[in-house]
């Protein structure tokens, strides 16, 4: 069987295929604004890369917050459920995933691969991948550098505001008094890192927890986060597609 998982995120859009229990390609495409075409490319682009026809497709599965927009799928499925079984998939020992997206965070309990609880943030930027891509456009950092720049603070600044643009405004109101950029970058990610280990605690995760979504690639927000909640956090090598890699395994579970 060859499934093909769509992840139709606001900022990049994920395809993967599966042969089998084989990951044949993956793919990472920016979503700009068209989830429909983004989708489109994407899965042009996968099945081009595993030289796999669109004949021989089992099925298409798509997921994200563009997953309605994905005509062409035959079927859609929440997020939630897409996540729990991808990281289940990489890490059968898992029994929590904290998924940071660019438009929303989620902590999520799972069984087996199995949703058991969670919790979403979907109403606020805060804790998400756009709170951190605002607030390092206010320093003036490219947001891939915002983590490295971060770790090298000694004393981290206290960023009290926790809507993104009251944050924004008070980044910049750092810079003007004199603080050094680091201390500011670190502040913004301990407040995200805060917010989520809020989430993560409600919950009640408290061990084998996989730490997913763009957000994770940010070396700093994972450093931070381990700090915060006091355990290690296993991070995919491409944490951005675990996701799609679920929408694809749900095809042939």
């Amino acid at each position: 069987m060859i499934s093909v998982g769509i992840d139709s995120g606001s900022a990049t859009t994920k395809a993967i295929i599966v042969n089998g229990n084989r990951i044949a390609a993956r793919v990472v495409l920016p979503t700009a604004f068209d989830f429909l075409s983004a989708a489109e490319n994407a899965y042009n682009n996968v099945l081009a890369d595993a030289g796999v026809d669109k004949n021989d497709v089992t099925g298409v599965y798509a997921t994200g917050y563009g997953r309605n927009s994905i005509k062409f799928a035959d079927k859609a499925i929440s997020e939630i459920t897409a996540h729990a079984m991808g990281v289940y998939h990489l890490y059968p020992a898992v029994n929590g995933v904290i998924d940071i997206g660019g438009q929303d965070s989620k902590v999520i309990s799972v069984n087996s691969g199995r949703v058991t609880d969670f919790l979403m943030n979907d109403k606020c930027a805060a804790g998400t991948g756009k709170f951190l891509e605002y607030t390092a456009k206010a320093l003036e950092v490219p947001i891939e550098e915002l983590g490295a720049l971060a770790l090298v603070s000694k004393t981290p600044a206290s960023i009290t505001s926790m809507c993104t643009v009251f944050a924004e405004s008070e980044a910049i109101s750092l810079r003007a008094r004199g603080f050094k950029k680091e201390d500011i970058a670190a502040g913004l990610i301990e407040s995200v890192a805060r917010r989520v280990a809020v989430m993560v605690r409600q919950v009640g995760l408290k061990q084998n927890v996989a730490f997913v979504g763009g957000v994770a690639k940010n070396a700093g927000i994972k450093i931070v986060l381990e700090k915060e909640l006091g355990i290690s956090l296993y991070v995919p090598l491409e944490p951005q597609v675990t996701g799609a890699l679920g929408a694809a395994l749900y095809g042939i579970s």
